[in-house]
């Protein structure tokens, strides 16, 4: 059910100030919001469409989720007082899930099993969200898919680490070093725009 079999890229996340900009910015290139979660007077609640910015842009609400889908690609993001790259995920089989935590445990890397998720805590800032429900995409079809992901770091060896981790190359991470750590780029299949940079800085191509 997953391109290659076993497992497919599908998903990154960003803690941002810019979370109204975020979701403009991706909704103009054809992603739907599918969940806006807040903290709002002490309870979290959810903001779905069809509310809009207008309903509740002047409440004092602290974003936790917003979850953006097109395709097979999912992107979240929260808010937080500075821009932080937190996450990429992957879509698994239920196999591969089992083979990565092990694998992870061996490189003394943190697993956290979740009911819902997995996260490994990588050396590189970031951590690695493991996928086994279905649901999480709108599709499985490629049509609109995540190609290559470009990832700033400060110490060398994230792909060695991460065929590692996977006991294969993982052809669509690629890292440049230096003295800082975010999100550089994304290629992503079917998405409107091209060379466009995104309120967080990640600059996105579409699929050529």
């Amino acid at each position: 059910f997953i391109e290659g079999g076993e497992f497919m890229l599908f998903h990154y996340h960003f803690w941002t100030p810019y979370l109204e900009e975020t979701e403009k910015f991706y909704e103009e290139n054809g992603f739907n919001v599918s969940l806006r979660m807040g903290k709002y007077n002490g309870d979290f609640q959810n903001f779905n469409p069809p509310l809009t910015w207008n309903d509740f842009r002047t409440k004092n609400i602290l974003f936790r989720i917003i979850e953006m889908r097109k395709g097979t690609v999912n992107i979240t993001f929260g808010y937080g007082k500075k821009i932080k790259f937190d996450h990429i995920g992957f879509l698994v089989s239920k196999t591969k899930h089992h083979v990565l935590c092990d694998n992870a445990k061996k490189m003394n890397w943190q697993v956290n099993i979740g009911e819902r998720r997995t996260f490994i805590n990588t050396p590189y800032e970031f951590k690695i969200e493991l996928q086994t429900n279905i649901d999480v995409i709108d599709t499985i079809a490629d049509t609109v898919k995540i190609n290559r992901l470009k990832i700033a770091t400060k110490k060398t060896g994230l792909e060695d680490d991460l065929s590692t981790l996977f006991n294969e190359p993982v052809n669509n991470i690629h890292s440049v070093v230096g003295d800082e750590f975010t999100l550089k780029e994304a290629v992503i299949k079917g998405f409107l725009s091209s060379d466009h940079l995104d309120p967080n800085g990640v600059r996105i191509f579409n699929y050529i």
